[in-house]
């Protein structure tokens, strides 16, 4: 299916009334939030727009008679091989939710939860605004990618650590968990007794034929420790329908979660589900262009840092739309992300709010058309040029 991304009108993206576009200033391009630029795919736009036309639009179903679900396990098990009961999965508004709730439903206050840094923010707010400690275990720099730090994982435990977080695939990384990674950090969580809760939002948005491997499909006696946290949001453009998916892997997880009562959780919209429906049942072909689309753009990135600006150390993502660069080499005076912002005019995030060791780092964000990716680019290497001295005259 012909689709054309690079077409995308900054002047129309800035009327949207989402955060991206309207938070900065208009003559900024933004790069930050983890959202992209393209129009979403036809049949979600159909399914809301029939929700409107014909005012269904009061209370939907709950989710045990939802199709939603039951298409959603279709989904999976075609994607990834991993066969989920519908009975295992509960909806949520968004996956943050399920992050929290991870933290207060199987730790207590001042207990241990392991992170895998840099990692996204939303991540290190559930462990710190429900009063969990970090248990910090950096991923490691190793044959120019990042990598799971084994030692370190087993270092960093302690016996009041309950929970170990996964951002699979990683968020801002890129990085995808291989099998034999993840049958390592398995072997880990079952040692220690820890529960996992995996967000694997980025699940869909894989490269190079890698493919994603559920945590939870590796075995039952990882499944039964594990919630997984799933949703169309990031692979097909709609956070703002604020609908995920809650798979659990055994009965005692499932039960503790389901004594926080479903009415506290909050309920997902009728227009969640009827977007998330589409999405999974129709949508692949949207998905399959952006993906094309996002492959050409992550080029199109690598090239230019490598021809333009080379001291900015740079691992192509195996996933996601997020690239993090390593600034610290540029030798600037301020933080990356501020020098962007005010010399650029290039809203980029901060890799301070990714945790310990962020300092001298950004997120950039490279789902958008190739000419805005191109004109980012161009403001970034500018800015970096007018600050390097040229050479001195001979007097």
């Amino acid at each position: 299916m012909a689709m054309d991304f690079d077409s995308l009108d900054p002047e129309a993206l800035r009327r949207r009334g989402g955060a991206k576009w309207s938070v900065v200033p208009d003559d900024v391009l933004p790069a930050w939030v983890a959202d992209m630029d393209f129009p979403v795919a036809e049949p979600i736009r159909g399914a809301i727009e029939e929700a409107a036309r014909t005012s269904d639009l009061g209370y939907g179903l709950a989710g045990d008679r939802h199709e939603l679900v039951p298409a959603f396990c279709d989904r999976v098990a075609e994607r990834f091989g991993w066969a989920i009961e519908p009975s295992r999965v509960a909806l949520l508004t968004d996956i943050v939710q399920g992050l929290y709730l991870g933290a207060e439903l199987f730790s207590q206050r001042g207990e241990g939860v392991v992170i895998q840094t840099p990692i996204y923010p939303r991540i290190l707010d559930a462990v710190d605004k429900t009063g969990r400690r970090r248990v910090v275990n950096p991923l490691v720099w190793r044959d120019d990618r990042y990598q799971l730090d084994l030692e370190g994982l087993r270092a960093a435990i302690d016996p009041e650590t309950r929970i170990l977080i996964l951002c699979h695939p990683h968020n801002p990384t890129g990085h995808v968990y291989d099998r034999v990674e993840l049958e390592a950090l398995a072997e880990v969580a079952i040692e220690r007794d820890l529960i996992v809760v995996s967000d694997e939002i980025h699940a869909d948005l894989v490269y190079d034929g890698r493919g994603h491997l559920p945590l939870a499909s590796l075995s039952p006696e990882i499944a039964e420790r594990t919630l997984t946290l799933m949703s169309a949001s990031k692979a097909f453009n709609v956070a703002g329908l604020h609908c995920g998916m809650v798979v659990f892997g055994g009965d005692a997880v499932q039960e503790r979660f389901e004594c926080f009562p479903a009415r506290a959780r909050g309920v997902v919209s009728s227009l969640g589900m009827a977007g998330s429906l589409a999405a999974f049942r129709e949508g692949q072909p949207w998905l399959d262009a952006v993906l094309a689309q996002l492959h050409a753009n992550r080029e199109q990135l690598g090239s230019f840092l490598a021809e333009h600006m080379p001291e900015i150390r740079y691992a192509a993502p195996e996933a996601t739309y997020l690239a993090w660069l390593d600034c610290r080499a540029l030798g600037l005076d301020e933080a990356p992300h501020r020098f962007f912002f005010e010399e650029a005019r290039v809203a980029v995030s901060p890799g301070p709010e990714f945790g310990p060791g962020g300092e001298g780092f950004v997120r950039l964000n490279f789902a958008t058309s190739r000419p805005i990716l191109q004109e980012i680019l161009e403001r970034m290497a500018a800015a970096l040029a007018r600050r390097r001295p040229g050479p001195r005259g001979s007097g």
